[in-house]
């Protein structure tokens, strides 16, 4: 999208959420616009799901405007330079609900409209989506538990590090392509720095965000994180062994930073203000440093291990039924929050692995609802408020944003938000199939699902052997989520319900 039409949505969302003076902070993850507002009953949501470039909105931490992969940063940096003049300041960060995963998972809503079904009319994509509002708001409450609060957290640290994932996944995807074929063999010698650059120093960077999100100084939660990934800790000895560097990854660059938040708070509270700026860092990054050498290397190192290994047994030996209940679960699980847990597992088999093998049976989860939505647009026929919804949400669906088909479509609906997880099975039960018969299919990445994460897709007999597996999932969840959805997606009841003619004009939903 060029800066002019970014900076039209930018100019059209802003007098929707209160106007420059509403805004005390602006952020923006994979897919969404995320706004701290000063009083979010001043937000028009309903108006902002009208506008062409909205696919959804989400009421979380912050409210959060659905743009897609596309537009979001552009919007983002057309919405801030246009807070500039009013003094308004835009924050940094923020986290998606799948991972891996907008891939299939979070949310889009407006109000349900009261009194709008008249004797014989169907319910609107408008009653649907305030239905959608309030499952939302139900499980947003069900999800305010430390546990889950804490799992947001650290999701909030990892997401930020997606694009570079994403960057240097192609990347290394373009130097696998170019080595098999034997085509440029100085250029693959140099993409090879230019893609793992990054990963090697991994660890510095979720050290950096994690003393960010907990409230320390992000230099020093980075410091310390990069002992861990310093060449000479392979001259240190701890438990017998000597170190290797990178070890522990970035579990033990995780819980080096926490370490240090809470001793540069320590620290701070002890010593006298004249002494601060010398020693709170000094007794940070010393402690800090010794506790990661002498113990968290070495346990994390052992924790990241036992991941791989999991990950490797589990479609060794049991792909089948493995991607039968990642691929079913995986939407339930957002809905709980639990997703958000995953992100450390997959950025750590990618460390370890230079792949996920999670990801692509979990992006199933999508492609179950893309076939439920099609399904629902040919059953009920009559209901052009709805199909009118899915029109156009189905575009993103297919490039992994779930979020308009879930909350707007398949969930307010009851049953099939079920058909569609069934669909969901079947496709991570295809995935894990070819996966235990050896042929596994990982994401260099996450953040992408959908077609998006073709070109981010690895396995070890090449590409094109990864997207076949990957396509064959897509299309199974496809056709199991459309048959599912077609024959026991609706009630005799609810299927003469929804399908009655509305009475009012058509609205999309947006």
């Amino acid at each position: 999208m060029s800066d002019e039409k970014n900076r039209a949505v930018a100019e059209a969302i802003l007098p929707l959420v209160g106007g420059a003076a509403n805004i005390r902070s602006v952020a923006h993850c994979m897919t969404r616009l995320r706004l701290g507002l000063a009083d979010r009953s001043l937000a028009d949501t309903e108006a902002l799901r009208a506008l062409p470039a909205v696919l959804g909105t989400v009421e979380d931490d912050t409210y959060q405007i659905v743009l897609g992969p596309a537009a979001v940063a552009g919007v983002t940096a057309q919405l801030r330079r246009l807070l500039e003049p009013a003094g308004a300041r835009a924050g940094a960060a923020g986290a998606d609900a799948a991972g891996g995963a907008d891939g299939a998972g979070g949310a889009g809503g407006r109000e349900e409209a009261a009194g709008r079904d008249g004797p014989g009319s169907a319910p609107t994509a408008e009653d649907l989506a305030g239905r959608g509002e309030r499952i939302r708001a139900q499980a947003r409450a069900r999800n305010a538990t430390p546990v889950k609060l804490a799992l947001r957290r650290i999701a909030d640290i990892f997401v930020p590090l997606i694009p570079a994932l994403i960057g240097c996944g192609i990347v290394a995807g373009l130097a696998g392509a170019l080595a098999n074929l034997g085509w440029a063999p100085a250029l693959v010698t140099a993409l090879g720095p230019v893609s793992s650059g990054f990963m090697s120093l991994i660890a510095v960077f979720v050290g950096y965000n994690t003393a960010k999100e907990f409230g320390g100084t992000p230099v020093l939660g980075g410091a310390v994180a990069s002992v861990i990934v310093y060449a000479g800790v392979a001259k240190v000895e701890a438990f017998g062994h000597h170190l290797t560097p990178g070890q522990g990854g970035v579990v033990g660059a995780l819980g080096a930073a926490l370490l240090a938040v809470h001793l540069e708070r320590w620290t701070r509270r002890l010593l006298p203000a004249s002494l601060d700026v010398l020693l709170t860092p000094t007794v940070t990054v010393l402690l800090g440093g010794l506790a990661a050498l002498f113990g968290l290397m070495f346990v994390a190192g052992e924790i990241s291990t036992a991941i791989g290994h999991a990950a490797t047994w589990l479609l060794a030996h049991g792909g089948l039924l493995a991607g039968l209940v990642l691929g079913g679960l995986f939407l339930p699980l957002v809905m709980l929050g639990l997703h958000q847990a995953l992100i450390p597992i997959h950025t750590t088999l990618i460390q370890q692995q230079g792949s996920t093998v999670l990801l692509p049976i979990l992006a199933m989860a999508g492609a179950g609802q893309v076939g439920c939505a099609v399904a629902v647009y040919l059953r009920l026929r009559h209901n052009a408020s709805l199909r009118a919804t899915i029109r156009s949400a189905l575009p993103a669906g297919l490039l992994g944003v779930g979020e308009p088909l879930v909350y707007g479509v398949t969930l307010p609906l009851g049953r099939p938000f079920v058909t569609a997880c069934v669909g969901g099975a079947a496709g991570g039960a295809f995935v894990g199939v070819a996966g235990q018969l050896g042929g596994a299919v990982g994401s260099t990445a996450i953040g992408p699902s959908g077609w998006a994460l073709f070109p981010l897709l690895a396995g070890p007999h090449g590409l094109l052997e990864a997207a076949a597996v990957y396509g064959g999932g897509l299309l199974t969840g496809y056709v199991a989520g459309f048959l599912a959805t077609w024959f026991f997606g609706f009630t005799r009841e609810t299927l003469a319900e929804y399908n009655a003619q509305a009475a009012q004009p058509d609205r999309t939903a947006g």
